[in-house]
């Protein structure tokens, strides 16, 4: 059973046009554009494809804006040794407008803006789910890889795990935050950097760097950022960064922030993909210190020698996404100005282009796909 809008009137939603009629029933269409491919590393299809209908745990969302990942690429290319859906809508940045419900649904209604995040579902029921690792569920369906994502006009998802986005939000630039936003913000929460500490950020000017970079400040740390290439510098500087590495320059990056930050950063959070910066982050963190492995560079090894891993007594942490909390409390920084997502807008159709440009990381910010054009 679906239940549709019951109220009349007009809200703001973001910046998608001024506003959005909400009427006795939305005109719900049986089709859509989205991308779509039939096989790992395939042709990417902009094409009709159907609107899904919402189980009844699950909300449909109008799909207003997605940001892209990098996990979005890998899941293209099949990356990954997990199983995937195929053929497969990736996406899972997806900010839009709840349109239907299924009728187990009481925490939204139509018309309330919503979120699809990476996690779509989980069991809710063993222990991780019991703990907060929802993420980690055996059972878990995730965006745009085993459950079609955002990168469709409308998209379902269980109502339990989709985020919750305040009235009158800015859905473009909030869309970043429900993937890359929680997972710095997570990913800093792990580390255990106290305020007035470093942290170091490898590859700063990314899509998650950029957030990270933010999310570091608001919570009191001091930030080196290592990135390389033109304009990257005076990016990091703008958002709030305090030392910047250039790694295409420096004739000894470790060296260079350990000099910075008087005997290295309490914590490094890595989100290049890049197994060379992320074996590096070992050696230049400070005894005691964390390192958090974020990014997911295609079959790679963190290397840490033994000897100096024991006696600096050094932890090495991985980082995957959030839980709703960190979800609720991600957006709240970003509701309250503390972080603002450095996005370039280009229509869905443009998504092949977005790709090959992330391939040659020659992306500042965050890319984010408007699916009406």
């Amino acid at each position: 059973m679906i239940r549709a809008a019951t109220r009349l009137g007009t809200r703001p939603v973001g910046n998608y046009g001024k506003f959005i009629r909400l009427q006795s029933t939305f005109e719900i269409p049986k089709t859509q554009k989205g991308v779509i491919f039939y096989e790992s590393g395939g042709e990417l299809h902009y094409k009709d494809v159907p609107v899904p209908k919402p189980k009844p745990n699950e909300i449909l969302i109008n799909i207003k804006y997605s940001g892209v990942c990098h996990t979005d690429l890998h899941a293209w290319k099949g990356d990954w040794p997990l199983d995937t859906k195929l053929p497969l809508i990736g996406g899972h940045e997806g900010a839009g407008v709840v349109v239907a419900k299924g009728s187990h649904v009481n925490n939204f209604e139509i018309g309330d803006l919503a979120g699809i995040k990476w996690l779509n579902s989980s069991c809710m029921t063993c222990d991780l789910c019991e703990t907060g690792y929802e993420s980690n569920c055996a059972k878990a369906d995730l965006s745009g890889y085993t459950h079609d994502g955002s990168f469709q006009q409308y998209a379902t998802a269980d109502a339990v795990q989709a985020a919750q986005i305040p009235k009158g939000t800015d859905l473009a630039q909030v869309a970043p935050i429900l993937c890359a936003g929680v997972t710095v913000y997570k990913a800093l929460k792990t580390s255990n950097a106290r305020p007035g500490q470093w942290v170091t950020v490898s590859g700063a000017t990314g899509g998650l760097g950029s957030l990270a970079v933010q999310y570091a400040k608001a919570m009191g740390l001091r930030v080196v950022g290592i990135d390389g290439g033109p304009g990257k510098e005076q990016l990091f500087k703008s958002l709030g960064g305090e030392v910047f590495v250039d790694f295409t320059k420096s004739k000894n990056t470790a060296e260079e922030i350990i000099e910075a930050t008087q005997g290295g950063p309490h914590a490094v959070i890595n989100v290049a993909v890049s197994e060379a910066a992320i074996s590096m982050s070992t050696q230049y963190v400070r005894p005691t210190g964390t390192v958090v492995l974020v990014g997911l560079p295609a079959h790679a090894y963190v290397k840490s020698e033994v000897f100096s891993h024991v006696v600096k007594s050094i932890s090495i942490k991985g980082s995957y996404v959030g839980n709703r909390a960190d979800t609720r409390e991600a957006i709240d920084f970003f509701s309250r100005g503390l972080v603002k997502s450095p996005i370039t807008v280009v229509g869905l159709s443009e998504l092949p282009k977005v790709y090959d440009l992330m391939e040659k990381g020659a992306i500042l910010g965050r890319y984010v796909v408007d699916t009406y054009k």
